[in-house]
């Protein structure tokens, strides 16, 4: 645009809901300028120091000021009629030597668009105010006729009438369907016709909505986290924030809340599936039969074929309600709600959460929406995302690149393999006579990949020795694997295509599924239960396995997304076939380059933020996301890493202990780590600092396998029983539906050793690097005064996938400045990225407080803190190494201590503890002090 954009500067003041520290300060001016700048931002912020409210305050504060500065540039256009665009317009483009004539042509051009485009988007926003007026509107009379009032509902409305009819009369059709003929099922689950492989409509459609998707030049925030429950988190901050609290008139914002289905789902009869996979079909289904019921209203339908075919009426009455949509998206709109709150809403006024939530996008100005939501395309396409011209902040992002490989990866089973070309032989056979020329060709092109499919992993698995058979693997390339699997010839966009448009795949879990069912009501061997003992019989001939995760239905919906893969550029993945003895041979696809996937981000953006409270090492999310997209956008990359709030000097303690109390040197490496010597030294280090470092102890270790192996060591020498009489120990369980009770436990333990009474003086927690507790769980206060991390997690270095992705890095990724290929780089960072996230669940914030209440009583009431502290052991020689230190959180790193001899590690520990004990001492009598002076003065007078 030939417009001069005027540039904003970051204000000195932030809204903020109390006053910032320093290091908010810095934080939010940076995000600031880096969004105004359109910069790539990799943002650095330990957890505790107000993270989520420095994004909040800072990238909308932007924003408000984007929107006033748009409107100012839009209205100068238009009150000029561009004439203030051509003085400030740059005609060099056109070339010097061109005529005078063609020079004004172009001018005017520029101008003509300019005038059009600030037009359009002026009358975009008069009509979303509009719209939005209108709702609101519709809204208020809604609540005057039904009965709604501040969000309450009275049991007298008419409208309850009417939705409970229309809930009564779905269920009636559920159970019609249940039992319908075994003809209506087959009409039901048949192939619609498919003449062409080019569809002249869809592609009208698709070039509708590309077009629209062009017009909308809204400027949105897409906030993004990895679950739910943090995006939860993430609105409970902006309601406490000032943009929450409604102090800017001029700027209401309107904030919307993404999730899945199964989230929002508040229809009973589809909540109840089993899957994700069949809630979003059902859910897909019911809307089709609605639209199918609108479509044949009015039309006469032949009483024959009425008789003949069974056509479902079945519809959702929560999406087919249109008031009460309407009314629940003008709630979300008007009020900053999280998931629990819009499902309580959908439920009062009986309408769509899932639906209404993706509405409301259009009026929204910030979104908060998960991973896969925003990172996975297919998905994004589908909900209607447009992040033309947007930002995107992606939140908790230190397993970024990790997140898309594992999106994009996918896996294979011989056994699904099987499964499914069993059904469809079945499928075809079945609808033989009734299938169109083109169906029969697609269907027997799929029946052919899943034969070479399944002939693949089998040969694979025949040459290989049998001393190799057991856990082997083949790592080919795309292009390798076609060859080998001799699917060269074949056009998988096409065969994806069809498989789209035709839905084969729900048809032929559907149809299975009601089969099923049909048999389970038969007392008899109808021809219906007879075709699924049929089908049965052919599964055990390809020796169908019981497997502890429940195999989908019709598992083509999975061999669907392996082919997809293949389409992928054939250096940017690999196809690892497993050839394992025990069941499990399988086909999969791993992601090498997950830049080819990022880049549409990055292209159509404004800016990309990523933040987290350990994003150290950085180069990893640089080389592997930002550098390999596009060499331009490494330049504009911009890092900001911040320090804690705490005073690291006096409330931080970080240790890199070489050796132990008897001097046995700490080296855990993969060869050393099962000598008993060393497993016996580790227990002494946790024993000597359980008697002097009080409330919880987190200890870390490399593996499942080897905590389980240490632990047992320590039974046997009777060391468990003396940590046991000190600390009460907690073990880390694989099942991740114990966590919960595992980490209230010892929460409770931690407390009850406060007593006076008590024997114990905390609680010892064994944990994994990398499990269900190094990420999300955080140790405050007494629940982590000490952490303890045994050794280097590094990877698997004989994992055929970790080697093919470091051969991969080496080959295309620049040495860094120490000269090591990239390959070493990024395993080095993957066990540096595990050690960061582990250790920093410890001191979560500045201050921690030692009594709730001292006096509540109508008079003053006075809280006691101190300032929270933690110990951080770091037991393995090499944690010495600078190349390892320098790896480390910059607020970790700079406080920490290189130890060779336990001694004087211990004596630092004590002296820290001594300290803190003696601070809490002398501050606790001169409050208590100063309460005394109070306690007989009312809360309202002046002490």
């Amino acid at each position: 645009m030939s417009h001069k954009e005027e540039v904003l500067s970051a204000p000195e003041e932030f809204p903020f809901p109390f006053e910032p520290y320093s290091i908010q300060k810095q934080f939010m001016t940076s995000l600031y300028s880096a969004i105004e700048e359109r910069k790539i931002g990799i943002f650095e912020s330990p957890t505790g120091t107000g993270k989520s409210l420095s994004l909040i305050c800072g990238s909308l504060t932007w924003l408000k000021d984007h929107e006033e500065r748009e409107e100012r540039r839009i209205d100068a256009i238009l009150s000029s009629g561009g004439r203030e665009s051509a003085s400030s317009s740059n005609l060099e483009k056109t070339g010097e030597d061109e005529p005078l004539w063609v020079k004004e042509f172009a001018e005017k051009n520029k101008i003509s668009a300019e005038i059009k485009l600030a037009r359009s988007m002026k009358e975009r926003k008069t009509r979303s105010e509009k719209e939005m007026k209108m709702m609101q509107k519709n809204l208020k009379e809604s609540k005057k006729q039904h009965g709604i009032k501040y969000g309450k509902r009275k049991l007298e409305s008419n409208n309850d009438d009417e939705v409970l009819a229309l809930m009564k009369q779905a269920r009636m059709e559920l159970e019609k369907k249940d039992l319908g003929c075994e003809e209506g099922v087959d009409e039901m689950y048949a192939l619609d016709e498919y003449e062409s492989d080019e569809d002249p409509e869809s592609n009208k459609s698709n070039k509708e909505e590309e077009q629209e998707e062009e017009q909308d030049g809204v400027t949105r925030i897409y906030f993004c986290s990895r679950t739910h429950s943090q995006l939860t988190q993430f609105i409970h901050e902006l309601k406490k924030s000032p943009y929450g609290k409604t102090c800017f008139s001029d700027f209401p914002l309107s904030v919307v809340s993404l999730a899945s289905r199964k989230s929002f789902c508040i229809n009973e009869d589809v909540k109840k599936l089993f899957s994700i996979q069949q809630i979003n079909d059902k859910c897909l289904e019911l809307q089709k039969n609605l639209k199918e019921k609108q479509k044949k209203k009015d039309e006469e339908i032949d009483v024959v074929r009425k008789k003949r075919v069974r056509v479902s009426n079945a519809t959702c009455c929560y999406y087919s309600n249109s008031k009460g949509m309407d009314d629940l998206t003008s709630k979300i709109v008007e009020q900053i709600s999280d998931i629990e709150d819009i499902v309580k809403e959908g439920r009062t006024v009986r309408a769509c959460p899932y639906y209404a939530t993706r509405r409301a996008v259009s009026f929204s100005q910030l979104v908060a929406l998960p991973y896969q939501t925003l990172l996975h395309k297919p998905t994004r396409i589908a909900t209607g995302i447009n992040l033309k011209n947007s930002i995107v902040i992606i939140d908790e992002a230190h397993n970024l690149v990790e997140a898309i490989n594992n999106m994009y990866s996918c896996q294979v089973s011989l056994r699904e393999v099987e499964k499914s070309l069993s059904q469809l032989q079945q499928y075809a056979q079945k609808f033989n006579k009734r299938l169109k020329a083109k169906n029969l060709f697609y269907v027997k092109q799929i029946l052919f990949i899943l034969r070479h499919l399944a002939m693949v992993m089998v040969k694979q698995r025949q040459s290989t020795s049998p001393a190799a058979q057991s856990g082997s693997s083949l790592l080919l390339t795309i292009n390798q694997f076609l060859f080998k699997a001799s699917l060269d010839n074949i056009n998988f966009h096409k065969i994806l295509r069809y498989c789209q448009r035709s839905k084969i795949s729900k048809k032929l879990s559907g149809f299975f599924e009601k089969m099923e069912s049909n048999s389970k009501k038969t007392t008899s061997y109808s021809s219906v239960a007879t075709f699924l003992e049929e089908s049965k019989k052919t599964d055990s001939k390809h020796s169908f396995e019981t497997s502890n995760d429940v195999m989908m239905r019709s598992p083509l919906m999975r061999i669907e997304s392996f082919l997809m893969s293949l389409t992928s550029p054939g250096e940017d993945g690999r196809i690892v076939i497993s050839t394992d003895g025990v069941g499990g041979r399988c086909l999969k696809y791993v992601l090498m380059n997950p830049a080819f996937h990022f880049k549409d981000l990055l292209e159509e953006c404004r800016s990309v933020i990523v933040a987290g409270g350990t994003m150290q090492p950085s180069s990893c999310l640089i080389d592997q996301l930002i550098g390999q997209a596009e060499p331009l956008h490494r330049d504009r990359v911009f890092e900001f890493s911040c320090g804690h709030v705490i005073d690291g000097a006096k409330q931080l303690l970080p240790i890199a202990l070489s050796s132990g109390p008897s001097g046995e040197s700490f080296e855990f490496t993969f060869e050393k780590r099962t000598s008993l010597v060393l497993v016996d030294e580790l227990g002494r280090l946790i024993l000597n600092m359980i008697n002097i470092i009080p409330g919880g102890l987190v200890c870390f270790f490399p593996s499942y396998k080897y905590e389980d192996f240490v632990y047992k060591r320590w039974q046997n020498t009777g060391l468990i029983e003396k940590l046991d009489a000190k600390k009460k120990i907690f073990r880390e369980p694989k099942n991740s539906g114990d966590v919960d009770k595992v980490l209230i436990d010892y929460s409770k333990c931690i407390r009850r050793a406060t007593a006076p009474t008590s024997k114990l003086t905390g609680a010892l927690l064994l944990s994994i690097v990398g499990g269900k507790m190094s990420e999300g769980i955080n140790f405050s206060d007494d629940l982590g005064r000490c952490v303890i991390m045994v050794g280097l997690p590094y990877p698997n270095l004989h994992s055929p996938e970790l080697k093919e992705k470091m051969r991969y890095l080496d080959q295309n990724m620049r040495r860094d400045t120490d000269g090591r290929k990239g390959g070493q780089v990024h395993y080095e960072n993957l066990c540096m990225k595990a050690v960061n996230q582990s250790i920093g669940r410890a001191i979560r914030h500045k201050y921690t407080a030692l009594n709730k209440t001292i006096l509540s009583n109508n008079y003053r009431t006075i809280s006691l803190t101190r300032d929270d502290y933690a110990v951080l052991l770091l037991a393995d020689l090499r944690y010495g190494k600078s190349s390892v230190s320098s790896k480390l959180p910059s607020w970790i790193g700079r406080q920490l201590r290189k130890v060779d001899r336990f001694g004087a590690a211990f004596g630092a520990v004590k002296k820290v503890i001594g300290q803190t004990i003696l601070f809490c001492f002398f501050r606790r009598t001169a409050l208590i002090y100063y309460f005394t002076s109070l306690v007989f003065q009312p809360e309202n007078s002046s002490p």
